[in-house]
């Protein structure tokens, strides 16, 4: 004989697996925050981790600019005691050099002749004057010209001068100063 069964499985087995889905879901949820959790977590300490090694970066580089700060002050400071060597010595070299200038200058200074200006700029001497006559400056010009100390005589200005009652000229000139080699200086 055949069995009817008439309860309502039907019912209890959606119900039974409405149930059996929301349990699934409930995990799934759970299990996807958990999951969020670990993932977010695991971003901020990597974001924390890199946040301490920039600070300990930039602690560094802050050392190190004041050091290469520090360095480049020392650079500049030698490079200025370095200079001002450079100076000293140039003056030490020079000083022998404007002595025997200045005796050059009076042995080629004819008598009847003085100087009333001498400025010197580098290695260009400018000088003015007053002389008796005209020829007294003829005389200078060709002292300068063989003198082997300067180079390049130019007379710029001659000027007829009354000096205490008496006829003279007024000479602007320059000339350059060129030293001789060694065996010639003596």
């Amino acid at each position: 004989m055949a069995t009817i069964n008439l309860l309502p499985w039907r019912e209890e087995r959606r119900q039974q697996i409405k149930t059996e889905f929301l349990v699934i879901l409930g995990a799934v949820v759970v299990l996807g925050a958990v999951i969020a959790l670990i993932v977010m977590s695991a971003y901020n300490s990597a974001i924390s981790s890199q946040e301490a090694r920039n600070a300990y970066i930039q602690q560094h580089i802050e050392v190190i600019n004041r050091e290469v700060a520090e360095i480049k002050d020392l650079e500049q400071r030698r490079q200025q005691l370095l200079d001002r060597m450079s100076i000293i010595q140039s003056l030490q070299g020079e000083r022998p050099l404007i002595v025997r200038v200045f005796d050059e200058m009076v042995r080629t200074l004819p008598d009847g002749l003085f100087y009333t200006r001498i400025d010197r700029s580098d290695k260009r001497i400018n000088a003015e004057g007053v002389a008796e006559s005209n020829n007294r400056i003829s005389s200078l010009m060709r002292k300068l010209d063989t003198s082997p100390w300067f180079d390049n005589p130019n007379l710029a200005d001659v000027k007829a001068a009354d000096i205490l009652g008496d006829q003279a000229s007024s000479f602007k000139l320059s000339y350059s100063i060129s030293a001789p080699a060694p065996d010639e200086d003596k």
